[in-house]
């Protein structure tokens, strides 16, 4: 049994967020993020420009998918950069060519800074109990 795939697909990480995201060739350049459009998914302009800052450093590729995400975890600003990542990820399968571009902009590289867990003793990661002199 074999089944034809026609979407390339990409994992983006930000945070606790996880975008899986497929890009659909021959689309018209719509986002649906969890069923819902991008601007109802991401309410804010800065995140939806952050979204698809991918499509506005490679001009050719803009109109040319559809983009169907799934996001789970974190909050919405990590949705953004999380998808911003899956995104580019799809854009490298789809065409490893414009790998230099996607690297040159940063959107291939995951940014690692999470939250650091709180430690025993502590109020927090590294707040300590307010000291009392008597």
């Amino acid at each position: 049994m074999t089944t034809q795939q026609n979407y390339y697909y990409g994992t983006g990480k930000r945070k606790s967020a996880i975008a899986r995201v497929r890009l659909y060739p021959g689309g018209s350049g719509a986002m649906v993020i969890n069923g819902k459009t991008l601007e109802e998914a991401l309410p804010w302009l800065d995140w939806q420009k952050r979204a698809s800052q991918p499509f506005d450093a490679i001009p050719a590729a803009a109109n040319r998918f559809n983009v169907v995400a799934k996001i789970e975890g974190g909050g919405i600003s990590a949705w953004a950069d999380a998808l911003r990542h899956g995104i580019s990820r799809a854009l490298l399968v789809a065409d490893p060519s414009l790998k230099v571009e996607l690297r040159k902009n940063g959107f291939l590289t995951r940014d690692s800074r999470i939250k650091e867990s709180k430690k025993y003793g502590l109020k927090r990661a590294r707040r300590a109990p307010q000291y009392t002199k008597r």
